[in-house]
């Protein structure tokens, strides 16, 4: 089978998903051109000169509704001969669409794509495509729906994890996002957002708080804890699917929780061939994808039975793995990861999350494939493997090897 490489990989940085954020005033589509452009303009990408591109959203109505990646690709720079596929696996958009890349080069169906994903949270607001998974009660019952938060409170509460532990990690996360931004770790790959004259909106994830630290976060009220205890509450819907639980221990709110904002960033896959035809070193061989289905109540668990899957399908051990990403929708499902592998932290988002810099749904998947790239990279490491949680109960997970 044919091998798959990314050759480049950008994003933008991240904004505040709320009206007074520095990328409120960019559409989508425009957020999601401005990408494209970097990738045609770093790698010389004339006439038809990707297959494909495969774009992940999420919220996918209004001006992120139709098939956005091929909005996104008319408002670009790039050739109008380059189709686009707009693709929705919830958290893992990004990555989905990088995944499907790859996997369709491997297949020997077209030898390059551009893959990745936008969301602009502040624009288009989370939820209001209105899921049948959690508006049509005949489906949400069946299923024990609860919202999100509640499923990583529950996860909290069957594995054990403390409010203190949550809100460490999340002091972690901020202290080590300053710390790649002040040390440039991110330079190779941040895309400046510009307006249409040319001037500077953003450079740099303006969601962050480095001075976040423990006795700011215990000021800070449980998020979750009315909804899930109000009546009849999503506390009882857990406890009918989990008896064995006494109570939902609610640990999680805004400070330890990913934050909403926007965002976008692609990745350049193609296959050996093409790369010396253009006269492109490829960064990383895309080794290995898969995804998985979980229980769609506790939801967030994915990333435990996903990697257990990649590594067993490729005949690796945790071991193997010289670097993780684990998104950080919720400080409990990245502590349920590490718990699970005996994982050291120090592996670990060792640049950050979305904890610090925030969490652009359909971006996401992309964003910490192309982080695990330039930290490979800057320390000499060689294999990473970057996975998330998604909503509904799935799991999605790449590895990658450095070439």
């Amino acid at each position: 089978m044919t091998e798959a490489y990314i050759y480049d990989t950008v994003r933008t940085p991240r904004g505040k998903g709320r009206k007074d954020g520095s990328l409120h005033e960019v559409t989508s589509a425009r957020l999601s051109a401005g990408v494209l452009n970097a990738l045609k303009e770093r790698n010389n990408l004339e006439g038809h000169a990707v297959e494909d591109v495969i774009w992940g959203n999420v919220t996918q109505v209004g001006e992120q509704g139709g098939c956005l990646a091929r909005t996104a690709v008319l408002a670009s720079d790039l050739d109008e001969s380059i189709p686009g596929l707009a693709i929705n696996r919830f958290c893992a958009s990004g990555m989905e669409a990088v995944n499907l890349a790859a996997n369709q080069v491997k297949g020997g169906a077209g030898q390059a794509y551009i893959a990745g994903g936008v969301e602009m949270m502040g624009r288009v607001a989370m939820g209001s495509d209105g899921a049948a998974i959690a508006v049509d009660p005949s489906i949400a019952m069946e299923t024990y729906f609860v919202p999100q938060g509640i499923s990583a409170d529950i996860i909290a509460t069957e594995y054990g994890f403390s409010r203190d532990e949550a809100d460490a990690l999340a002091v972690k996360s901020q202290q080590r996002a300053a710390k790649a931004w002040e040390d440039k770790r991110f330079a190779k790959s941040i895309v400046p957002v510009k307006d249409l004259n040319g001037l500077l909106i953003l450079d740099q994830d303006e969601y962050m708080r480095p001075g976040t630290d423990m006795q700011s976060l215990g000021a800070l009220n449980p998020a979750f804890q009315a909804m899930g205890e109000a009546m009849p509450g999503f506390d009882k819907v857990a406890l009918m699917k989990y008896p064995h639980l006494e109570r939902i221990n609610h640990i999680h709110h805004a400070g330890n929780s990913s934050g909403i904002v926007d965002g976008a960033a692609g990745v350049l896959i193609a296959n050996k061939e093409w790369g010396e035809a253009h006269g492109i070193k490829p960064r990383a061989r895309i080794k290995a994808t898969a995804k998985i289905g979980t229980d769609p109540t506790i939801m967030l668990t994915g990333p435990v039975p996903v990697t257990e899957k990649i590594l067993a399908d490729n005949g690796m051990s945790i071991s193997d793995i010289d670097l993780f990403e684990v998104n950080e929708a919720f400080a409990s499902v990245v502590m349920r990861f590490m718990q699970a592998f005996d994982v050291d932290d120090s592996l670990v988002n060792v640049n950050g999350g979305s904890i610090a810099m925030g969490h652009p749904l359909g971006a996401t998947g992309a964003i910490i494939i192309g982080t695990l790239l330039d930290e490979l990279e800057r320390t000499g490491k060689g294999t990473g493997l970057a996975t998330l949680c998604i909503a509904s109960g799935m799991g999605a997970a790449t590895i990658i090897e450095r070439v």
